[in-house]
C-alpha cells in the first residue's frame, strides 16, 4: 500500500520534535529535505533523533533530499555533490535506501547542451548511490527554466527524461514526481504518468489550480498568474486514479504532502491545508480492507 505523508525540512535540533508533533495527525512518512546544503548538519545526531522517535511506530522516513545545482563546477556545485554523498552513506541509517536531488543544470545553457556535464556527474553518483543499495530520484521541479536556458534543473519536462536515461541508463536513477510541475506547463500529468510510472521513485503530494479564465483573456505570458501550486484536494489532478495508475505500475512509495506553496493555506493556515491534504489523500487511497469468506464455500 502507498504510505501517505509530508516533507519535512532540516530544522536542524528542532527536526526531530516536528516529526513528534506531526505523526498522530495520521502522517506515515516523512520526507527529510535540505535546501542548498546540509549547513553543517550532523547527520548521524539526527538519524539518532529521528529513530528515538519514529522506533516502535508504522512511520518511516520514505528519503532524503537535497536541492542544489548538482552540476555546477563552482564551490556551491562541490558541495552539493559532496553533500549527496554523505546523504547516500547515512541513508540506511534512517531506515531508507532513497535519495531525492534536483538534476542540476549549466547554468544559461540549454538542456541538451547540460547532457554532457549531466551524464559526467550523474554516472559517478549512480555508481556510488547504487554500490551501497541507494537509489536516487530527481525532482520534475522547472525552478524558473525553459528548454533554452536555466541555472538549476533539467528534469522538468518529459523530453528531457529521455535525454537523460539515454545519458545515465543506471536502474537506480529515477523520478521524485509531482504533478504541479506539469500542470504549470500546461501538461496533464495523467497521460505522462502511464508512460513513466515505471521510472518513479518518489512521489510530492502537490497539485496544481491551472486558471483557464485567465489564459483565455491573458495568455501565459502577461502579469497574471495563470497557474498556482495547490495543496491535494484543492487542484485539477484526479487523485483516486492518480493513485489506482500507481498501484497498476507496482509503485508502493510514498506520497509525501509539500507545502509553503497553497496561496490560500499557508502561514498561520499551513497545517490546515496538510490535514485537508492528507484527508484528501486517504479518502482517495482508501484503507485496505480484507475479502470476506465467500458464505457459499464450505471452510477448509
Amino acid at each position: 500500500m502507498i504510505r501517505l505523508g509530508t516533507v519535512v525540512m532540516n530544522l536542524g535540533h528542532h527536526t526531530a520534535a516536528r516529526l513528534h508533533a506531526l505523526r498522530p495527525h495520521g502522517f506515515e512518512s516523512f520526507q527529510i529535505g535540505f535546501k542548498n546544503s546540509l549547513a553543517g548538519t550532523d547527520l548521524a545526531r539526527l538519524a539518532d533523533e529521528t529513530a528515538a522517535v519514529l522506533d516502535g511506530t508504522d512511520t518511516v522516513i520514505s528519503c532524503l533530499a537535497l536541492y542544489g545545482n548538482t552540476l555546477a563546477t563552482n564551490d556551491h556545485g562541490h558541495e552539493v555533490r559532496a553533500a549527496l554523498h554523505d546523504l547516500i552513506t547515512i541513508a540506511p541509517r534512517f531506515g531508507t535506501r532513497l535519495v531525492c536531488c534536483f538534476a542540476g543544470r549549466v547554468t544559461g545553457a540549454s538542456i541538451p547542451d547540460s547532457i554532457p556535464r549531466f551524464r559526467e556527474v550523474f554516472s559517478e553518483l549512480t555508481d556510488f548511490a547504487g554500490s551501497r543499495g541507494v537509489r536516487l530520484a530527481i525532482e520534475n521541479c522547472l525552478q524558473g527554466g525553459t528548454w533554452q536556458s536555466g541555472d538549476r534543473n533539467i528534469a522538468h519536462n518529459p523530453d528531457a527524461w529521455e535525454l537523460m536515461f539515454d545519458a545515465v541508463p543506471s536502474p537506480v536513477l529515477g523520478l521524485e514526481w509531482e504533478p504541479a510541475h506539469q500542470w504549470c506547463q500546461l501538461i496533464d500529468p495523467m497521460p505522462q504518468l502511464r508512460t513513466w510510472a515505471p521510472r518513479i521513485f518518489h512521489v510530492h503530494g502537490k497539485d496544481g489550480e491551472v486558471r483557464h479564465d485567465l489564459i483565455a483573456a491573458h495568455g501565459i505570458t502577461g502579469s497574471r498568474r495563470f497557474v498556482h501550486h495547490r495543496f491535494p484536494g484543492l487542484g485539477d489532478t484526479h487523485w483516486t486514479r492518480l493513485i489506482a495508475e500507481l498501484l497498476h505500475a507496482g509503485y508502493r512509495g510514498s506520497i509525501d504532502i509539500e507545502g509553503g506553496h497553497d496561496p490560500v493555506y499557508r502561514g498561520e493556515l499551513e497545517m490546515t491545508g496538510q490535514l485537508l491534504a492528507l484527508r484528501h489523500l486517504q479518502a482517495c487511497r482508501a484503507p485496505r480492507v480484507a475479502i470476506p469468506p465467500d458464505p457459499a464455500t464450505p471452510p477448509a
